[in-house]
């Protein structure tokens, strides 16, 4: 492949935000659950949009209102009622401090632990249909039954009869030759189908073009690891409540470790880069937060604040608001309640030049204010910004050449 220089500018897109690169940190120094504004979720976007660009953003992001409609619909009657009820919220509530505390201390290594090295690891050929590599490289589907033990010991015998979500998934395509450099996707929040991914991480490119080798993660309750009875996948990380949540990343982090040890001890890996797609941007962001061994991390439209996302999306912001009315809690209690799983709690253990950020300005799902401040936050890294919203991703093209300079620039692939 050619070579690929470092841009002078950490905005390396042609689509400028008006606040991004001459006005001050929208990051609040101290505890950002509480000094971030609590209307967040209502603040405004400027971006200056030829034309052109205009048209397409508008377009885009008119689609994203429908989506976020239904899908904020389908939350409200199937998750709300199971995991956001009184019961269930006033456990929460009694066990608030379990969580907040760590927040308070602001070390990840006291929540997110390691998890031993000597996990039994099988692999099986892929039973649907995937990409073929053209050349003489092999794809295989790995699992492992994980250690994973919740944090909190009221939810541990009922988050572990979830058998399903015990077993770790992944899919994975090498070249077979030697240990290559390898690239792990994490997908979004019910899209886990690998043939989606397949196609949105260009994962056949990074493969045959980067040279590569390629790993799609499967995040807990979703896919094969969802329960017989869930209504759609990754229902079960959300519909049983906040503390069910922050055990849900804790265990996205867990898993996300084991096959990274698996990478590096058995298949000898050297460099592992993460990127992620919403609830995968989010989880790629925890990483970076918390894995030093990765070789970079790039969030692609990452959600960063829960709480915030969910005051937006109707008619679950509506159902919120009253719910936190009438437990008079605010805001800004309910992120402090979050924060222990939100990467904007830590610092990055990844350096600045190792972290880059892909965000869609006609995103309304995970709108452009959430890569914003994770920018912000991380010191203001590269950051690319793309005319379309949070599936559809106009010049596509564009920022995945800006992935591969990056990931040229950082050592990860060879000039």
């Amino acid at each position: 492949m050619g070579r690929f220089t470092m841009s002078e500018s950490s905005v390396v897109s042609r689509i400028v935000h008006q606040s991004l690169v001459h006005q001050p940190s929208i990051m609040p120094e101290g505890p950002w659950w509480d000094h971030l504004e609590s209307n967040f979720y209502a603040r405004p976007e400027g971006f200056e949009l030829e034309p052109w660009d205009w048209f397409r953003v508008s377009g885009t992001a008119a689609m994203d209102v429908a989506l976020r409609t239904a899908a904020g619909s389908l939350l409200t009657t199937l998750a709300i009622p199971t995991g956001f009820n009184p019961i269930t919220l006033k456990k929460a509530m009694d066990e608030k401090s379990m969580y907040e505390d760590i927040a308070d201390a602001r070390d990840p290594d006291k929540f997110f632990i390691q998890p031993p090295r000597d996990v039994p690891m099988k692999w099986r050929a892929p039973k649907t249909p995937h990409f073929k590599p053209e050349d003489a490289g092999i794809c295989e589907d790995l699992t492992f039954e994980s250690p994973f033990e919740p944090f909190n010991p009221r939810l541990r015998k009922s988050y572990m009869a979830n058998t399903g979500n015990s077993r770790a998934i992944a899919r994975f395509w090498r070249h077979g030759d030697k240990p290559r450099p390898t690239l792990v996707a994490v997908h979004g929040f019910m899209a886990d189908p690998y043939w989606v991914n397949e196609w949105f991480f260009a994962l056949p490119w990074m493969y045959h073009t980067l040279g590569c080798d390629v790993m799609l993660y499967i995040l807990p309750f979703h896919g094969a690891r969802q329960s017989k009875l869930s209504p759609f996948s990754g229902h079960g990380f959300f519909a049983h409540g906040i503390s069910w949540m922050n055990e849900a990343f804790r265990q996205a982090v867990h898993d996300f470790r084991v096959f990274m040890n698996f990478l590096e001890d058995n298949m000898g890996v050297e460099k592992i880069g993460v990127t992620g797609v919403s609830l995968g941007g989010f989880t790629s962001a925890l990483l970076a937060s918390v894995e030093p061994r990765l070789h970079f991390a790039v969030p692609n439209v990452p959600v960063v604040s829960l709480p915030d996302i969910v005051l937006e999306w109707q008619p679950l912001g509506s159902l919120a608001r009253a719910a936190m009315f009438a437990m008079r809690k605010s805001v800004k209690e309910m992120r402090h309640m979050l924060a222990v799983t939100c990467p904007l709690t830590y610092k990055p253990v990844l350096p600045k030049e190792r972290l880059m950020i892909i965000g869609g300005v006609g995103d309304r799902l995970a709108p452009p204010k959430h890569s914003r401040i994770l920018w912000d936050h991380w010191g203001r890294p590269r950051i690319h910004w793309f005319p379309g919203n949070h599936i559809l991703h106009l010049d596509k093209g564009a920022y995945l050449k800006e992935m591969a300079r990056f990931m040229t620039d950082t050592g990860f692939l060879e000039k």
